[in-house]
């Protein structure tokens, strides 16, 4: 049976999106092998996470737009894919941080751009009964399955027998394979899908940045971008000293832990957006961002493997959230013709908060008071979103088209 479009489109973007997130998490798992060999600490992996954080946010402000102008969705879309597989590779070449540094500084001009145009591509061809589950599985469950489960595993086995040198090497494999998936069955615009269909309102047609701002969704969307962010790369990027270090875990047992955040990242990554096209997306975005502040705790606070490994996989709910206010409410709110610069403002703006500035700081801290105060920060990072969310205006087809019909209902009634 041939796959319809919208499916194969599916496929080809959870795969890019998600190696995108293997090889930007790969320094994460790596890191306590690279460290020991190039003598880093705490606050140059801040720094480290925080250059990759600044180089997206520009890159994905910048080419997400000019995807928009040029309407050249899938060449940029193919040269991205290629150029950070192979920036990705070239980290296991360098011979200290400062190199390091700047080969995780242009993996991120790379992979800035992949979110936004993947995510506009996909908003167009999407069912809208489906967009929100669409999104969540390139958003959510792809980059956890191939960067959270697949990656800590096998990078750890990897760096372990082979060195991490090779580990980097290897990354850039699965890359290319998706480069030509993309040349062969992408197409620049959907067939047969009308732009009209995208969403149950438009709005601001106009393309200025500022503009879109004056969108109450867009301007909250951007505040929660910052917070969340914060939660989620302190997380991803202290987690695995925190537990060798702190818990005292072997290198297995925390690549075990991590594979359980991964898990949990594929499961909640296509649960919550599936959950808010019946729920809407600010219940959605409230309930499950309450439920994600939770997580750092249970990594502090339980000390028992078994049931480490079961709360973390019920509490890390985040990054379902992810995909909500980073892409479907901002599809679902502006118009066709600029959903990759509003997603790239979103992105961009809170990578070069909650990426760039946020690793650093924290990093920062736990070499001053231990790396236990990176898990309260990430817990206020997660809580601050519950909060803002109460401010969200409702954009699920389905929400809106029942309060559409109870409106009508009251009006006929009177």
């Amino acid at each position: 049976m041939r796959l319809s479009y919208e499916n194969k489109l599916l496929g080809i973007l959870a795969l890019s999106f998600g190696f995108v997130f293997f090889d930007r998490l790969a320094l994460s798992f790596l890191f306590p092998f690279i460290a020991t060999e190039l003598q880093l600490d705490n606050a140059q992996l801040g720094m480290l996470a925080s250059a990759l954080a600044l180089t997206w946010s520009l890159s994905g402000v910048g080419l997400g737009a000019l995807s928009d102008r040029l309407q050249a969705r899938k060449p940029m879309l193919l040269l991205a894919v290629l150029a950070f597989s192979l920036f990705s590779a070239a980290s296991g070449l360098v011979g200290g941080f400062v190199s390091l540094l700047l080969f995780r500084a242009l993996m991120g001009v790379a992979e800035g751009p992949v979110l936004p145009i993947a995510q506009s591509m996909l908003a167009e061809a999407s069912t809208p009964a489906r967009r929100g589950f669409n999104m969540g599985i390139v958003n959510g469950s792809a980059p956890g399955l191939l960067g959270a489960v697949i990656g800590p595993p096998l990078l750890i086995a990897l760096a372990t027998a082979y060195g991490w040198r090779t580990a980097f090497y290897l990354s850039c494999i699965p890359g290319l394979l998706i480069a030509w998936l993309i040349w062969r069955h992408v197409r620049e615009r959907a067939p047969h899908v009308s732009s009209a269909t995208l969403s149950v309102r438009h709005g601001l047609p106009a393309r200025g940045m500022l503009q879109l701002l004056r969108h109450r969704n867009i301007l909250l969307c951007v505040l929660i971008a910052c917070s969340y962010i914060t939660w989620f790369i302190i997380l991803i990027s202290f987690t695995p000293t925190f537990l060798v270090q702190v818990k005292g875990l072997t290198p297995a047992r925390m690549g075990a832990v991590m594979s359980s955040l991964g898990l949990a990242w594929v499961v909640w990554g296509a649960l919550v957006p599936a959950i808010s096209d019946h729920i809407g997306r600010k219940p959605a975005m409230v309930v499950f961002s309450l439920i994600a502040a939770c997580c750092p705790l249970v990594l502090l606070q339980v000390n028992d493997f078994s049931t480490l490994l079961l709360l973390v996989f019920l509490s890390y709910t985040g990054l379902g959230c992810f995909t909500l206010f980073m892409a479907t409410i901002p599809a679902e709110t502006v118009s066709p013709t600029v959903i990759a610069t509003a997603l790239g403002m979103i992105m961009g703006v809170g990578e070069l908060v909650g990426g760039f500035v946020a690793p650093t700081a924290a990093g920062m801290a736990a070499d001053r008071y231990g790396l236990p105060v990176v898990m309260w920060i990430a817990m206020a990072a997660a809580l601050l979103p519950a909060l803002l969310s109460l401010g969200l205006r409702e954009t699920a087809p389905r929400r809106v088209a029942s309060a559409a019909t109870l409106c009508h209902g009251d009006t006929a009634t009177r």
